[in-house]
């Protein structure tokens, strides 16, 4: 995750193929018209202004157009993502200050969702980011039904390849929605735990399917295990190529070999409640990213996603990699940090990315004032403008700190 409290960033540690992405958060998101008029959009990169609602008791967000334009220079925290958010610029939260873009707003947005974020917090340990008195450094992941960000070390659970497994929800989600336990235990990644054995290293254990992972081990066969003959190896390669682990037809599920002449609604959900088994109902849960298409969509089964206020889940374009593949429709070209970059981790390439927003955002502007009043380009008048920039990012820092 990230903030923009300061960007001081190395640039030589962005990765090619994650800073596009994060690129993409600014590009799915208008960065010259505020979004008010748009309404309660499903996703767009959304901002809180310290400076101007520092109240817990009135959080409020802005665009992206409104946080370049209305509150440069001011304290900003960035909030990655949020959906069907509009923008609180200007309205009643903010006192006398007006959007520059959309002055004409209702007092509030009734519709918006807030938490901690919105004033710096994060986490079940609700603390700010970034955080000086934490020395630790972990990674904090987004849950994709709250929106909350949950350090590593606080979700309790250990994933092996958390870059393979693309959403994450939180276990005090999973538990709003208890349902979810059941798509968990056949589509998510199964939780892994730490086991501790008297004479050897710590081993992890694949919780569901009780096989113990040693890193350093070669699979070998067990005693009582005869080896198989090239014949009955090629009738399981058959055996399996027939019966595919993952997403059977119902005709498949319930044994039917026959065609249906009646269309008949099934309930997916008790399909596999039938079938079992029970997964353990602690820690957060990882998914890969076809997991929303299992869930069941009949009319019984969206009540309750309406109930648990999570029928977003059937919306295939509400998930962040569908907003950032609209982003990515957009022809970047050779990106200029591109050239520059190898490795960096998605709160620091995000923290280079809106540092570098703001730096073109600023150069046009100057630029377009030296035009419009007809005054030449000079060395002197840059060096003032660099120096202009310097001490205004001084001036946020230390805000942000205070």
């Amino acid at each position: 995750m990230a903030a923009i409290r300061d960007t001081d960033a190395d640039v030589e540690d962005i990765n090619d193929e994650e800073l596009e992405k994060a690129l993409c958060v600014l590009a799915g998101s208008d960065p010259e018209n505020c979004s008010y008029s748009r309404g309660y959009v499903k996703r767009q990169a959304v901002f809180a202004c310290n400076t101007c609602t520092p109240s817990a008791a009135e959080p409020a967000g802005v665009c992206l157009a409104c946080a370049n334009k209305c509150h440069d220079g001011h304290d900003i925290f960035e909030l990655y993502t949020k959906r069907n958010f509009r923008c609180d610029c200007g309205n009643s939260k903010f006192g006398g200050f007006t959007c520059q873009l959309a002055p004409a707003k209702d007092e509030q947005n009734a519709r918006n969702h807030y938490d901690h974020n919105f004033n710096g917090c994060y986490c079940t340990c609700d603390r700010p980011y970034p955080d000086t008195d934490d020395q630790t450094n972990d990674e904090m992941i987004q849950c994709v039904v709250c929106e909350d960000w949950f350090h590593n070390r606080h979700l309790g659970c250990t994933v092996a390849d958390p870059e393979e497994l693309q959403e994450m929800v939180c276990e005090g989600c999973m538990n709003k929605a208890p349902f979810l336990w059941t798509y968990a235990a056949h589509f998510a990644a199964p939780p892994v735990i730490s086991v501790s054995h008297p004479e050897d290293e710590d081993v992890e254990v694949d919780v569901e399917e009780g096989a113990e992972k040693d890193g350093d081990s070669e699979p070998s066969q067990s005693r009582e295990e005869e080896p198989t003959t090239s014949a009955e190896h090629t009738k399981q390669e058959e055996a399996e190529n027939r019966s595919p682990p993952c997403k059977r037809t119902h005709g498949e599920m319930t044994g039917s070999t026959t065609k249906a002449t009646t269309k008949v609604v099934t309930c997916r959900l008790k399909e596999l409640q039938v079938q079992g088994p029970e997964r353990l109902r602690q820690g957060a849960v990882f998914w890969p990213y076809s997991w929303r298409s299992e869930l069941c969509t009949c009319t019984s089964c969206k009540k309750a996603y309406v109930a648990a206020e999570v029928q977003f889940l059937m919306d295939q374009s509400d998930t962040v990699l569908a907003y950032e593949n609209k982003g990515m429709e957009e022809p970047f070209g050779q990106h200029p940090l591109m050239a520059l970059t190898s490795s960096m981790d998605r709160v620091r390439q995000l923290e280079v990315i809106y540092g570098f927003n703001e730096l073109t955002t600023s150069i046009s502007a100057f630029l377009e004032q030296c035009a419009a009043e007809g005054k030449t380009v000079t060395v002197e008048a840059v060096h003032k403008f660099f120096e202009e920039l310097r001490a205004k990012k001084r001036r946020r820092t230390s805000a942000g700190y205070q």
